[in-house]
């Protein structure tokens, strides 16, 4: 797949991915910064593509004591570490259909950070492909970023505002499995329970499993197959106000990512706190 292929997709951004062939083509771009995040956080370290470095999503994006996300002086930390600043394109790419990619990219664009890209097909088409993987470690000459004050509301919603989104019948999309939004499960299959003491779903919510928006090669797939998945059978528009949620804010970044960017969605926010707040909240309605 080359770059005419996504273009052909049909998105509302074609320009927010990249094929593995233009990933290639500017391995040695100093404008272009490639990082990897996975699920996995010891994969990078097995190989990886040339000149990528790591975010460790438990360690670089989020607070090492509250439940939230890096300080904007974390955050400018980090760029400058990885020697980011606002004529960076950032190309995100990591395991499970770019699932952890997308999380690092929503909370990149938390901090209003907008060069970002995601490669499509992430780390197994690349690997699939059989290009090039190192395990040498890159090293990157410090910006002097300067990162705005992160500003969750457009893009984050808090549980006080999925409270009010469900009294205003607004648009809800869990992308947990099916058993998770069942209730059968509190957990993703062959994964351990993970905190949530009850199960089943917010009221109102559409179940649409995040991995449904993906390809078995790991790749999107096209504006019309997801425009029958969201539109036809969720019943979703463009111009809805649409919260997405899963157990902690990671797969529904994946969706978020799906409608913002390839539908082209002005209003999509992910409720990170998810079903392990949720499911444990006193008197928090649920449905199953």
């Amino acid at each position: 797949m080359n770059d005419q292929d996504i273009a052909a997709k049909g998105y509302a951004h074609p320009e927010a991915l990249v094929s593995t062939q233009w990933l290639a083509d500017h391995l040695t771009d100093p404008k272009v910064r490639i990082l990897e995040s996975d699920e996995d956080v010891l994969l990078y370290d097995m190989g990886h593509i040339p000149g990528a470095h790591k975010i460790d999503w438990h360690t670089d994006l989020n607070d090492q004591v509250q439940r939230d996300y890096v300080s904007r002086a974390e955050f400018e930390a980090l760029m400058r570490r990885l020697g980011i600043d606002d004529s960076t394109t950032v190309v995100f790419y990591g395991d499970k259909n770019n699932w952890w990619a997308t999380y690092a990219l929503w909370i990149f664009r938390l901090f209003g950070f907008t060069g970002v890209k995601i490669l499509d097909g992430g780390r197994a088409k690349w690997e699939e492909e059989g290009r090039e993987m190192t395990t040498d470690i890159p090293k990157a000459r410090p910006s002097s970023y300067r990162a705005a004050e992160r500003n969750d509301t457009p893009i984050r919603a808090f549980m006080d505002d999925v409270k009010k989104h469900v009294d205003a019948k607004g648009k809800l999309i869990d992308v947990r499995s099916p058993d998770e939004y069942s209730g059968k499960k509190l957990h993703m299959p062959d994964y351990p329970q993970e905190g949530a003491m009850r199960g089943g779903h917010i009221p109102g919510a559409k179940s649409v499993p995040w991995a449904r928006a993906a390809n078995t090669d790991g790749t999107f797939k096209s504006a019309d197959q997801l425009r029958a998945i969201y539109q036809d059978e969720a019943a979703l528009a463009p111009g809805d106000d649409v919260v997405a949620y899963c157990r902690i804010g990671e797969r529904s970044s994946h969706t978020w990512f799906v409608l913002s960017y390839l539908l082209g969605y002005d209003k999509v926010r992910n409720y990170d706190g998810s079903w392990t707040e949720w499911g444990n909240a006193v008197r928090a309605p649920i449905e199953k």
